[in-house]
Order: structure tokens, then C-alpha cells, then sequence
């Protein structure tokens, strides 16, 4: 989670003014969280505070989601939300909007650290992504998002992930980011943006070339830096200590203490 978290701030600047580049200052001072990391902390206080998930027997109210997206928004209201995402959360609709963009998939990764089986990650990341995103590409991208991140925690190596997410969801993962780099456009889809979050991640060599990767394509810049960072972080053993401690200072003391607690119960 941490790693979204840090891919999302990191990219934050980039999203509009994007780059075709792997090299550029990695911290600056004008990054910031945007909706990515505040819809993530919302799914991860849903889990903390879910009275059924310590025995990983049931799945968590889907009531829980939505009434935690409204509250974030309510309270962070101006970090970057989609146009449709807001419409929703100023109503007094609970019903999802059939949304197939990037947003269930960039919230996913808390679902992926705190459940210890593939078949309730999937089912959980679908229920998490359909009370707003229940198009059925919303739907694939949040599943894939976490299988992928399940299967880096849980110590698969990046061939065997590689051809899970193909063979599971027919994402093409074949194209090298060289090749993919020059024509690569802003898409706010889970098509034309998690496959592509995926290929940052498994070209990388170490947390900070899966973050550099991912910005580096252009389009969402924080979003794909985010789902980047969501499975790179398990893969190589966590967020290094310098980056961490860096992103620990662009968060409010709540977003601080939620983080800090839910890494504490779930990274053990």
C-alpha cells in the first residue's frame, strides 16, 4: 500500500505535464497525494475497521466502501477527482456509475495486503471496485491490480505474475515500455492503463526503476505510478527507508496514522 501511495505523490506533477523520461528529480517539492492515495487509505480504514475480516471468513459490507468514498471525499474534497466520481459522491446515490476508468484499480492494493488467499483478493477487489466501477474492464483492472500484487507478496517471481495476469485476464503484456514509450497518450481507462502499470513494474530493477518506468510512458503519470508501486513494493521487500520517509512528510497526521497503522497490523 505504501507503494501506491509513493508512486501516486511522486507522479502527481507529471500527470499533465508528462515526461518521456526516466530522468528526473525524484523528489520535488511540489508533489502531493491526489485522490489515488485518499481512495486507498479509505479501502485500507474500511478493512482496519470491518468487524468480520480478522478471520478471513467473510467478505466485507459493501456499504462500508461507500459510505468511507463519500466521507474521504467529504472531507478531502479537492485532490484531483474525476468528474464522475464526484458526481457520485455528492449524491445521495449509492448506486455505481459503470465506470471502466483507472479508479478501482489505482484503491486496490490495502485489499491485496490483508487477505492470505488469491480467490477472496479477487472477489474482495471486485467487490471493492463495483460500488462505483462496476464496468466489467473496472472490474478486471482491480483484479488484476491485486492479483498482481498478491503474487509479488506471496513470492512469485515476475515470469510466473507475467503470464498469471496474461493468461487470467488477457492483458498484453508482451510490448517492451521502448516500444510502447514514443505513442503512449493520457488514458484514464483500466484497458489502457493497468497493462501498462504492469510492464512498468516488471521491466523495473529495484522499487525506484518501477516508479521512474511508470512516469517515464507519459499518460496518468500518477496512477500508473501508483499501481507500479503497489506490486513493486512487495516484490523488492518494501519502499526504500530515503523514499519513505519522504513521502511519510507530504501526508495530514490522519493519512499519516492510517497508513502507519494498517502497515502495522497487515506488513508483518
Amino acid at each position: 500500500m505504501l507503494g501506491a501511495i509513493t508512486g501516486d505523490i511522486i507522479g502527481s506533477i507529471y500527470e499533465f505535464n508528462n515526461i518521456k523520461t526516466k530522468e528526473f528529480p525524484l523528489f520535488d517539492d511540489r508533489c502531493h497525494f491526489t485522490d489515488d492515495t485518499l481512495l486507498t487509505l479509505a479501502v485500507a480504514e474500511v478493512i482496519l475497521n470491518a468487524d468480520e475480516f480478522p478471520d478471513q471468513t467473510k467478505y466485507i459490507d459493501q456499504f462500508q466502501y461507500i459510505q468511507q468514498f463519500k466521507s474521504y471525499y467529504s472531507e478531502y474534497s479537492s485532490v484531483g477527482y474525476d468528474a464522475d466520481f464526484i458526481a457520485w459522491a455528492t449524491s445521495s446515490s449509492i448506486e455505481p456509475y459503470k465506470s471502466a476508468s483507472n479508479g478501482a484499480a489505482m484503491r486496490v492494493s490495502p485489499v491485496a495486503s490483508a487477505f492470505d488467499n488469491l480467490s477472496i483478493v479477487l472477489e474482495e477487489a471486485k467487490r471493492s471496485a463495483e460500488v462505483t466501477h462496476n464496468h466489467p474492464e473496472g472490474i478486471k483492472g482491480a483484479q488484476a491490480t491485486a492479483a498482481a500484487i498478491f503474487l509479488a507478496r506471496t513470492g512469485y517471481d515476475k515470469n510466473t505474475i507475467k503470464s498469471y495476469i496474461q493468461k487470467t485476464f488477457s492483458y498484453n503484456l508482451e510490448p517492451t515500455l521502448e516500444q510502447i514509450r514514443p505513442t503512449y497518450k493520457l488514458d484514464f481507462s483500466c484497458p489502457g492503463s493497468v497493462p501498462q502499470a504492469i510492464m512498468a513494474f516488471l521491466e523495473s530493477t529495484d522499487f525506484e526503476d518501477a516508479i521512474r518506468n511508470a512516469i517515464s510512458l507519459g499518460g496518468d503519470s500518477d496512477t500508473i505510478a501508483c499501481i507500479a508501486g503497489a506490486i513493486a513494493e512487495p516484490f523488492y521487500g518494501g519502499v526504500p527507508e530515503y523514499i519513505a520517509e519522504w513521502v511519510f512528510t507530504k501526508l495530514d497526521d490522519h493519512l499519516w496514522t492510517l497508513t502507519d497503522k494498517f502497515m502495522t497490523q497487515y506488513y508483518a
